[in-house]
């Protein structure tokens, strides 16, 4: 019986394969595909729910005046530094007036023009009505005369002429007096049009908008330069109407109302929070950031002022909820159209569909079905879940926080 040669070579690579094999399928179930995902579990808790809404905004003024000339023209002087505390009414700057001065000039000489032109007119009236007095006392003394027959008609007739051309010259006087007034009326008229020109030449703050003075916060032009009519050369706002302008994340957010308490945090006094209330929900919300506008004002304005644009965390507590099931937010998942939780069922992970309720910031979520108080469920797990998935639960999955 011939017994075969051994085929050396096969069993050498039989020998390399097995263990290379064995350490493929090792890898398999422990670190790829098919080794069972990594989870922590967390206990359904009864709590009540203090929900709060966080948002992020830039202190704005509520109240800005941009103040700058009605006409076009060149800037003369700018009186004011960006900080400055200014006074209502104060004068911010001025424009060059160009040829405003030798106009306004013009102008009252034809002012002064127009005024002895009316009182030309009015000694032109005086003097038609005394000669048509006197032309009409010549009437009645030479018509007495015509009945004594001591004057002829065509005398009497000379005089009824000399009366009724005095008239004549009474209206004529009156009428060159109106003229003239009409005359002065204009004159006064385009005179008060320089003077309100010239007087927009002046840059002041207004005098009704900030009874508690104003603050210069932009120079947006310096003497010499050019501005259109209406264009921004000095910015003021008024420091008493400093409020956030935040926004919140429209989740959770319906709740939201004017008068609620607020707690302010800004970026340059990270140590504490400033007291404010939500002064209005704007009517309007952003469509693309899916947010919801609302003003926060001060309690009291900090002192130092905060800066314009400077960044502030706010944070509005609203009606707390009674005592429910709660989860941690980051246990829940979205499967299709249901939100919900996985729990493991005889080791397996399955997946259970929830209604939730109101949320905290300290990332716990009601839960209004679904779930009982006492509850397992997955909190965090190493790679997404479906289910009849090997799972291992662990006291830790690695880089997550406790």
């Amino acid at each position: 019986m011939n017994v075969p040669k051994p085929n050396w070579r096969a069993l050498s690579l039989l020998a390399v394969l097995l263990p290379l094999l064995g350490a493929f399928l090792w890898l398999a179930l422990t670190s790829g595909p098919l080794a069972p995902v990594l989870v922590t579990l967390v206990s359904v808790e009864e709590r009540a729910i203090a929900p709060a809404l966080f948002g992020v905004g830039t202190v704005e003024a509520r109240y800005t005046y941009r103040i700058g000339p009605t006409i076009a023209g060149r800037v003369s002087q700018v009186a004011v530094q960006v900080g400055e505390r200014v006074e209502a009414g104060q004068r911010l700057g001025e424009m060059d007036p160009v040829d405003l001065d030798e106009r306004l000039a013009a102008q009252d000489a034809a002012l002064r023009r127009a005024e002895s032109g009316v009182v030309a007119a009015r000694a032109q009236v005086r003097d038609a009505q005394a000669r048509r007095d006197f032309a009409s006392a010549q009437v009645k003394r030479y018509e007495q005369l015509l009945l004594a027959r001591t004057a002829s008609e065509d005398t009497a007739e000379a005089k009824r002429q000399e009366a009724q051309i005095a008239e004549a010259g009474v209206a004529l006087g009156l009428a060159n007096l109106e003229s003239a007034e009409q005359d002065l009326g204009r004159v006064r008229a385009e005179r008060a049009a320089l003077v309100r020109q010239r007087d927009t030449l002046r840059l002041v703050a207004p005098a009704d908008g900030l009874p508690l003075g104003g603050l210069v916060v932009s120079r947006d032009a310096e003497p010499g330069s050019t501005v259109v009519a209406g264009q921004s050369v000095v910015e003021v706002v008024d420091p008493a109407s400093l409020w956030v302008d935040v926004r919140f994340d429209q989740l959770g957010a319906g709740a939201l109302r004017a008068g609620l308490a607020a707690q302010i945090a800004l970026r340059s006094q990270p140590l504490g929070a400033l007291e404010g209330r939500v002064e209005r929900v704007e009517p309007r919300a952003d469509a693309i950031t899916e947010e919801l506008l609302a003003k926060v004002v001060f309690a009291d304005l900090p002192d130092p002022l905060p800066r314009l644009g400077e960044l502030a965390e706010v944070t509005v507590a609203l009606a707390p909820r009674p005592a429910a099931p709660a989860v941690p937010n980051a246990a829940l998942h979205r499967r299709a159209d249901a939100l919900g939780v996985w729990v493991l069922d005889d080791g397996e992970p399955s997946f259970v569909p929830l209604t939730i309720g109101a949320r905290d910031l300290d990332g716990w979520v009601e839960i209004r079905s679904g779930l009982t108080p006492g509850a397992t469920v997955i909190w965090h797990s190493q790679a997404p879940l479906s289910p009849g998935r090997r799972v291992k639960v662990v006291e830790q999955l690695p880089g997550v926080a406790p």
